[in-house]
């Protein structure tokens, strides 16, 4: 390892930055330094602007693309105490479609997909209680306070604790799997117990659930958070709690599940309502939609599992 890497990640280390975004950060800078076969020590702002552009032509996701401007403006910054390129290593702006949620009723087809007991039951509690994968395969026995009736998420996003509350229905379940496989300090321990379940078999638990349920949408544990969040503001949560409950930083981060919500989607009336003389459009019986047999607004909707 060259000085320059473990100065780079000592100053990460030194302002509490997670592991895994040490080694995203470094492995953004190897690729950088790489691409020039040259250390960053001797690299300047255009280059950078260069290698922006080398990640633009290879079509690289703008999460990479600003993981790789997060990284070279820390080193920059921090490492290289040069904190005069900063502006000229510009982040791009990143598209933000709104993510799938699943309806309630999909959530329990999810579940009902899973044979195995203890794969269900990471999905439920992964549902049950807004968590992040990574959140969800650190859990530990002793963060369940059955007393108190809260979930304690350690060192999560940002390094942050938090208290979750714990369903009574996901307190049995969880009692269940515990008389049943008595896992000693990781709740989801993977095939050696000294080491927690991995995120990737968590996310491929995932996949084949979304398709043996046979949901269309782009489903996936992310899926179930957003999911989580979206059901709790359509049955009145405040965004103040909702945003503590995810451990969001900012309530601009939590404002966003307003726009997923269907209640108050479905309670503003469209201006074509108001119109006179409009109706009676025809429905063709071939190649109808599956949206047209959905129920009306008018119509009571479905009520969240408990």
């Amino acid at each position: 390892m060259t000085p320059l890497r473990q100065r780079f990640i000592d100053d990460l280390r030194l302002r509490n930055y997670a592991p895994r975004t040490i080694t995203t950060y470094v492995a953004a800078l190897a690729r950088f330094a790489q691409h020039f076969g040259q250390s960053p020590e001797q690299l300047d702002a255009e280059h950078v602007r260069a290698y922006q552009l080398h990640l633009l032509a290879q079509h690289a996701s703008w999460t990479r693309f600003n993981q790789t401007v997060a990284a070279l403006r820390f080193l920059y910054k921090v490492t290289l105490q040069r904190p005069g390129l900063l502006p000229m290593i510009p982040y791009g702006k990143k598209p933000k479609p709104l993510p799938a949620v699943l309806s309630t009723d999909e959530v329990r087809r999810l579940f009902d997909a899973v044979a195995d007991p203890r794969d269900r039951l990471l999905l439920q509690t992964a549902y049950a209680a807004g968590l992040r994968v990574s959140e969800l395969v650190r859990l530990q026995v002793g963060d369940i306070d059955a007393q108190r009736l809260v979930l304690h998420i350690r060192a999560a996003k940002g390094r942050k604790d938090r208290l979750v509350p714990l369903s009574a229905l996901l307190l049995e379940l969880l009692r269940d799997y515990w008389r049943r496989c008595r896992p000693r300090l990781w709740l989801f321990p993977g095939a050696n117990p000294d080491r927690p379940l991995s995120i990737g078999q968590v996310q491929r638990i995932c996949r084949e659930a979304v398709r043996v349920a046979g949901i269309t949408k782009k489903a996936s544990m992310h899926t179930l958070r957003h999911s989580y969040a979206t059901h709790l503001v359509e049955q009145g949560v405040n965004l103040v709690t909702l945003q503590r409950l995810l451990g969001h930083n900012q309530l601009s981060t939590t404002v966003r599940y307003t726009h997923l919500g269907q209640e108050h989607l479905r309670r503003t009336p469209s201006p074509l309502d108001t119109l006179p003389g409009v109706g009676g459009l025809p429905h063709g019986p071939e190649g109808t939609p599956p949206w047209i047999s959905e129920p009306s607004s008018t119509d009571t909707p479905p009520q969240p599992e408990p």
